[in-house]
């Protein structure tokens, strides 16, 4: 276990921003986070816990309190059950699942940040979610001071949300558990249909493993959503805000109001999301307002390749980020009466 102090948290983030963490302590095995984290309990210490950074925006001010990086290291492939320690990275985590022959997961390949984080967000891309193949959790219960084993129903998943995410001071993931399936070397059932249209298949066909991780990879890599140090667009925390999730209420209004700004002949995009649900795309809000790619003059920027990407283009700081955020939520709602909401989680910082 490595303890530093006054340590710099920005190298940890992919956003490459935020101040230093007053102590910084690595762990590598369950033991060692469990210490840590009973430790800053027990001295009411505030705790921060970092896995890939990926989905992290921390103040320009830092972290006054004990930083957790988890780095545990660990993976059990057992027939089609699969199970990943927290700190192993996720992209190297799908990659052995295909080359093992096994589908589920193949779709989310190139999201960066470790495999504890993935059950936190449900992690989801291009038809996939781990809601759908996670059979377990099994975390640090910080209330009762025991490790727990949580099914899929008691982690309730819902789209980018989990009772992880709803309570983020009581959970820390240790190990995340996986059912797989075994299609002779083919993939699930292509359910997105860009995925669909770049393999050129149809919704519902599966396609060699293999083929469908590379082509996710092409998808993400063209919307600078895989990690590339020489490429400012990777410098984000990917999609910034969650696709907005509407009552059919709220929908008919906006519906009305994109009518009213774009022409009688536009009809804006809409998914099932449930009974009485219809979820929209919030890249395609962002555009219509106005924030093209590329959105931008100063070191905080939208990405060149995607409008739901902020990017930090080499020297920016959290609070030019947010500032980016901010404007950019503004001229959304003012033009179609609907509050984006940010994914990455903030730190000492508010939208």
């Amino acid at each position: 276990m490595q303890v530093r102090h006054n340590a710099p948290l920005a190298p940890l983030t992919t956003f490459r921003v935020g101040g230093p963490a007053t102590r910084l302590v690595t762990a590598t095995t369950d033991a060692e986070v469990i210490e840590t984290v009973r430790e800053a309990d027990s001295t009411g210490t505030p705790l921060l816990i970092v896995g890939g950074g990926s989905n992290l925006v921390i103040g320009d001010k830092g972290f006054e309190g004990t930083a957790l990086r988890i780095a545990t290291h660990g993976t059990e492939l057992t027939g089609t059950h699969l199970e990943l320690a927290a700190g192993e990275v996720w992209t190297d985590a799908v990659a052995r699942t295909v080359e093992a022959g096994l589908a589920g997961i193949e779709c989310l390949a190139g999201i960066p940040g470790s495999a504890g984080a993935t059950p936190i967000q449900n992690v989801g891309a291009y038809g996939q979610e781990v809601s759908s193949t996670i059979t377990e959790v099994i975390a640090y219960d910080r209330h009762t001071g025991e490790t727990v084993t949580l099914t899929n129903e008691e982690c309730a998943f819902a789209y980018r949300h989990s009772r992880f995410k709803e309570d983020p001071t009581r959970h820390v993931v240790l190990r995340v558990r996986f059912a797989l399936e075994d299609a002779d070397g083919l993939s699930a059932p292509v359910k997105y249909a860009e995925t669909a249209r770049a393999l050129g298949v149809e919704p519902g066909d599966r396609v060699p493993l293999a083929t469908a991780r590379e082509t996710v990879l092409k998808l993400r890599a063209g919307k600078g959503m895989v990690l590339d140090p020489e490429d400012h667009d990777t410098w984000s925390a990917g999609s910034f805000f969650t696709n907005p999730i509407l009552t059919d209420a709220q929908f008919t209004a906006f519906r009305t109001r994109v009518k009213q700004h774009l022409g009688a002949d536009t009809d804006p995009p809409a998914y099932p999301a449930g009974q009485g649900h219809t979820k929209t795309s919030a890249a395609w809000l962002i555009d219509k307002a106005g924030f093209t790619k590329g959105y931008g003059t100063g070191p905080a920027r939208i990405s060149t390749k995607h409008t739901l990407a902020l990017t930090n283009r080499g020297n920016a700081t959290t609070e030019d980020l947010l500032d980016l955020a901010r404007e950019v939520v503004a001229g959304v709602r003012d033009t179609f009466g609907i509050t984006l909401v940010n994914e990455p989680v903030t730190v000492g910082v508010n939208l």
